[in-house]
């Protein structure tokens, strides 16, 4: 009973934190990253795979990928952690 408790809060937190790192894409990516951001000048995230999501928020990161938007996103990206990119592509990806 104690590791089913555990592992039922583990999975809240989890949700938690997903939900703490997405708040910030909702207004440009649309709740379900259903949205191209800012016109059209961006991808509609929820087509993109897991690993794809991933790459191109560490790319942001780093300075390696991105368009019209790169320095944009490179600011959103900055404070997310390798954890809150795996939530949020986990949330969103295919």
């Amino acid at each position: 009973m104690k590791k089913l408790s555990l592992f039922l809060m583990a999975l809240s937190l989890s949700s938690v934190l997903m939900a703490d790192a997405y708040k910030g894409c909702v207004v440009c990516h649309g709740k379900s990253g259903e949205r191209a951001a800012l016109g059209g000048k961006s991808k509609v995230i929820k087509d993109m795979t897991k690993a794809d999501i991933v790459a191109s928020m560490k790319g942001y990161q780093d300075g390696t990928y991105g368009g019209a938007m790169k320095a944009m996103m490179v600011e959103h990206s900055k404070g997310l952690s390798e954890a809150d990119i795996n939530a949020i592509a986990d949330k969103i990806g295919k």
